[in-house]
This record gives structure tokens, C-alpha cells and sequence, in this order.
């Protein structure tokens, strides 16, 4: 409903838009008539519009930068006069516009409109010295904090500082999150934050923003890369993140998108070795997506049935993986079938004599090699009799670790691990060519 009547006021916003500009000749020529901060409060709300989740208003994105950057460039320079329009000019600078047309307006200022210290700190920022200019523009905001450029200058100081000082530059995304609320600013804050809370291994803090962002923007074109952002949260980060968490921030997301997302983190956590998440996504996808298309169910089986293969269950899960209709998978999931079935063959297939007499060789040299190094050796010197009693791979009842959890031969063991390098460099070269 809320997204029908954004629509609406959309339209009526271009028309007003377009409307001064009078008749089709008139209407790939920049208005004359309206000032440049009339037409970026029409551009900002059309950017706002479009982070909330009316993707149709993203050709109308296109077409407002382009009028405005002609309409800043031919404007008579008395035009700014009025302030509104220097700020009209900065903010755009600051909204994915021309950066040559703040350099062509600054150089041609004669009459001092433009304030040269925020002048010159963006210029720099725009250039790639951002750096730079980093203590200024960090000085410069709770200068401007009241000002019509200053959620803009926050967002700006912010990524300057990412990689300087990554608590700092929250700060100051937070700073522009709460002046602009529900704004294209708030969520470019928003999501940097998450990924700043990520690389720093800030789990507690990733899932406050991942929450947010999960409620205001999960619409947003830039949502894919909030996504890419929770994954690698939830799997390199399991453990501080919970499965509730996870669930916590999926649960206000439609089922298709909260699906796609359990499917994501199925996978990674199945190439990363970390079987219970894998079979914890992948069991939620399963849940989300009984609607789904016949791909994403059969993409939520295999990663099931590849934590049971990690997890050491192997001919359970050699039979399912088996069962996983390959057709129906795309292209990078047919070759992680592929890859776990080629491990769960190898873990399977009894041992010969000479594998035997390989193993049994390299074991003798480890514990030789310990005792040379006056360490412990990590070699048992015995195998029960459960474990020798199993094929290999197999699942042995009544054998456990010190944690309750089924003891795998450290033979089976090594090929799992094996198996799982192989699945992880299957992915990285799926990752290339995407």
C-alpha cells in the first residue's frame, strides 16, 4: 500500500518535473524555470523512492542526475546566490553526480559563493585523496550537523574513515542514519555499518544493524550486497551469531528472499566445514520455501545432505546426495553434487593393502618425528576395536568423542578435510566466473 502511494506521488513529482519545460522539444532540455534545489528535492525524493523499493523509479534517477548536471552547468552564476542552490550543488556532488561539475562550478566562483573549506574538502574526497582532507571533514560535521549538508558530510567523513578508524566512521554514520531517516542516506549508513561490523568481528553490533536494515530496506537495489554482507556474518561469525539470530533477522523478510538468503549460508557453511549451521539453514530454507521453485528445494536438500557427508554419516548421506535430481540444480550446485560425490566415493571404498601400508608408514614418521621435537605425539597408539571393526566412512554405534559426538577413523578424517578443500576451490572458481 505504502509502495502504491510512493508510486503515485512519484509520478506527480516528475510530471511537476517536466511539466515547466513545456512540450516534446522542450523535454530533453534542462527547465529555466525551476531552480537547481527544486530539482534536487525532486531528485532526492526519487532516490529515496528507490531504496525503498519502487525499482521502476530508477530510469527517473537517471534522467534527474543528468538534468541537473546540465542545469548546474548552464545555470547564470548569480543563481547562487541563494545558498539553497550552492547546497543543491554540494548535495549532488554527494549523490552519485558529475564530479567535474562541482570542480567547473568551484574554478568559475569569482563572487565567493561556494565556502572553500567544503569545497576543497570534497573535491579531494571526489578525486580519490579523500585521506587527505580526513581531520577537516571529520571536524566539519557537528559544524554542519544542522545544516542541509550535513547528513550528507557525515555519510562522506564516514567512509573516509572506514579504513583509518573504523569505530569512528560508525559514529559518523550513525550521525547521518538519525538525521535522515528513511532516506537513501540512511541506507548507505546502514549497510556500510554492517560491513564495517563484519570485518571487525563486531557480531553483536552486525546483527543490531542487520536487523534494521532488514526492516526499512531489504527492497533496496543495494540489498544484494547487505546480503553478501549477513552470509559472511552468519558463517564466519557462528557461534558469537546463533541460529536465533538468524532467524530473528530473516523473520520479517518475504519467504523467496529469506529463502535465497538460508540457501546462501547453507552453502557456505557446507564448503566452510561447519556442518551444523549448514543443516540448520538448509533445514529453515526448507521450511521458507515450500512454494519454492523446484531449484531452490533440491539446492536445500543438497546442502542437508552434504553436512551429513561432512559431519561423517557418510553412506546416509552418499544415498541422498545420490537422490538430488542433478536437473534440477543449477550449474554451481551440480559441481558441489559432483565434488561430494567423488568424496563420499573415496571415504567408501574399502582400503587395499598398499593404502594400508602408506598410512601406516606416514603414521610411524609423524610419531618419530614428535619425539624428535621432545612434543607429545598426536598419533593414537591404538584404534578400539569399534572403530576397526567398520568399514571405513561408516557410522559407528556407541563410538564417541570427549563432546558425545560420533569418533571418526583419523583416515576417514583426513579425506573429509581433504573433501572439503576441494569443495571450497570448487567455489572460488565458481565465484570467478560469476
Amino acid at each position: 500500500m505504502r509502495l502504491a502511494i510512493r508510486h503515485t506521488l512519484l509520478l506527480a513529482t516528475a510530471a511537476a518535473f517536466l511539466a515547466p519545460l513545456g512540450g516534446q522539444v522542450r523535454a530533453q532540455e534542462p527547465s529555466e524555470t525551476l531552480e537547481p534545489y527544486q530539482m534536487m528535492r525532486s531528485l532526492q525524493y526519487v532516490q529515496d523512492t528507490v531504496v525503498m523499493g519502487d525499482h521502476s523509479a530508477a530510469e527517473m534517477q537517471r534522467f534527474m542526475l543528468t538534468s541537473l548536471d546540465r542545469r548546474l552547468r548552464t545555470a547564470n552564476p548569480k543563481v547562487f546566490e541563494d545558498p539553497r542552490n550552492v547546497d543543491a550543488a554540494l548535495i549532488y556532488a554527494m549523490s552519485g553526480g558529475n564530479p567535474a561539475t562541482l570542480e567547473y562550478l568551484v574554478t568559475r566562483d569569482v563572487s565567493g559563493y561556494f565556502d572553500n573549506r567544503v569545497s576543497d574538502v570534497l573535491r579531494k574526497y571526489l578525486a580519490g585523496r579523500g585521506l587527505l582532507a580526513a581531520k577537516t571533514l571529520v571536524e566539519m560535521v557537528p559544524e554542519y550537523q544542522d545544516k542541509r549538508i550535513g547528513p550528507y558530510l557525515a555519510l562522506v567523513a564516514g567512509n573516509v574513515m572506514v579504513a583509518k578508524e573504523p569505530k569512528e566512521a560508525l559514529r559518523l554514520y550513525a550521525l547521518a542514519r538519525l538525521t535522515l531517516p528513511g532516506t537513501i542516506v540512511e541506507e548507505a549508513a546502514l549497510r556500510r555499518s554492517v560491513a564495517i561490523a563484519v570485518e571487525a568481528g563486531m557480531a553483536k553490533e552486525g546483527l543490531a544493524y542487520a536487523r534494521q536494515y532488514a526492516r526499512r530496506f531489504i527492497h533496496s537495489p543495494y540489498a544484494s550486497q547487505f546480503a553478501d554482507l549477513f552470509v559472511r556474518l552468519a558463517v564466519e561469525h557462528y557461534g558469537a551469531v546463533t541460529a536465533d539470530d538468524v532467524d530473528g533477522a530473516l523473520e520479517v523478510m518475504s519467504d523467496d528472499r529469506a529463502q535465497e538468503i538460508y540457501l546462501r549460508i547453507a552453502r557456505q557453511a557446507t564448503i566452510q566445514g561447519k556442518t551444523e549451521l549448514a543443516a540448520l539453514a538448509a533445514r529453515r530454507a526448507k521450511e521458507r520455501g515450500e512454494n519454492a521453485p523446484a531449484l531452490a528445494r533440491q539446492a536445500a536438500r543438497l546442502f542437508a545432505d552434504v553436512a551429513d557427508l561432512s559431519s561423517g554419516k557418510v553412506n546416509q548421506a552418499a544415498q541422498a546426495i545420490d537422490a538430488v535430481e542433478e536437473s534440477q540444480l543449477s550449474p554451481g550446485d551440480r559441481a558441489l553434487r559432483a565434488a561430494a560425490r567423488r568424496v563420499a566415493e573415496q571415504v567408501l571404498r574399502a582400503p587395499t593393502q598398499d593404502g594400508v601400508e602408506k598410512d601406516s608408514l606416514r603414521q610411524d614418521s609423524l610419531r618419530q618425528d614428535s619425539l624428535r621435537q621432545d612434543r607429545p605425539s598426536t598419533i593414537p597408539n591404538q584404534i578400539s576395536a569399534e572403530q576397526t571393526s567398520a568399514l571405513p566412512g561408516q557410522d559407528v554405534p556407541g563410538a564417541h568423542g570427549a563432546a558425545g559426538s560420533p569418533a571418526i577413523d583419523p583416515t576417514i578424517q583426513t579425506i573429509l578435510e581433504k573433501g572439503r578443500s576441494s569443495l571450497s576451490a570448487i567455489d572460488e572458481l565458481l565465484n570467478k566466473d560469476k
